[in-house]
């Protein structure tokens, strides 16, 4: 399948959906702070996939996508933090950090094949 524009890409879709997941399960939480970092974070992964995919070269998207990961790997330090903190319990915690590291290895493969 060839990738027409960022929407098409699996790990967007997927980043995108554990952005909305992680908005939900921290909707009420009263730690502005950390709920804003963490929901950042995770948007970054998002947001960086499309943009690398936007400057239409593959060393820009190639970079964005290394920061894309990067921000992955700070979600998942975040994710800890708030499964330590008990803003989450440990299913969710499970499955997010499950899902963001499928995220992660699929950044990866990306970076590979560019």
């Amino acid at each position: 399948m060839k990738i027409e524009k960022f929407e098409d890409i699996i790990a967007w879709q997927k980043a995108k959906d554990l952005t909305v997941a992680l908005y939900s399960i921290l909707k009420n939480n009263k730690d502005f702070s950390f709920r804003d970092q963490l929901q950042r974070s995770s948007v970054s992964i998002m947001n960086n996939i499309a943009e690398g995919f936007e400057r239409k070269t593959n060393n820009e998207f190639k970079h964005f996508l290394f920061i894309a990961k990067g921000s992955a790997g700070e979600l998942r330090s975040m994710l800890y933090l708030a499964k330590e903190l008990k803003y989450m319990d440990m299913k969710d915690f499970d499955v997010n950090y499950v899902n963001v590291v499928v995220i992660s290895k699929m950044l990866s493969n990306f970076i590979k094949t560019l």
